[in-house]
């Protein structure tokens, strides 16, 4: 059976370019546009991780994260935080969620699949 990923990014390069790089390896990818829209899809179709940007238009990522993680349905998906603007303030917020990762923009287009695999339990 296929792994599912949601990506959330409201840049449409990004999330077009994660979403094909992780298709290629094979899985199956949701997308999302906003914070909310993830919330509801990561509901609906309990992907194996959830790949998020920190700064979407509704709210921050962080803030969807432990949405996710209240809802028994969800908690225990990895989420991988994919930013470009990450102080050491926001490292420490993304670090107090558990079961979170993080992985520094711009990706490796080489490695991005297998590195988003390893968050996978």
């Amino acid at each position: 059976m296929r792994k599912k990923a949601l990506v959330v990014d409201d840049n449409g390069n990004n999330l077009i370019l994660e979403k094909d790089l992780l298709e290629v390896a094979g899985f199956e990818v949701f997308v999302a546009e906003n914070a909310s829209s993830g919330i509801a899809i990561a509901r609906k179709e309990k992907p194996d991780i959830i790949i998020m940007d920190v700064r979407l238009p509704d709210m921050r990522g962080s803030e969807a994260a432990k949405i996710l993680r209240q809802d028994k349905e969800t908690r225990d998906i990895p989420i991988v935080f994919v930013t470009a603007s990450v102080m050491p303030e926001g490292r420490e917020e993304i670090k107090a969620i558990p079961n979170t990762g993080f992985i520094g923009k711009p990706i490796n287009t080489r490695t991005f699949a297998k590195e988003i695999s390893q968050f996978i339990k």
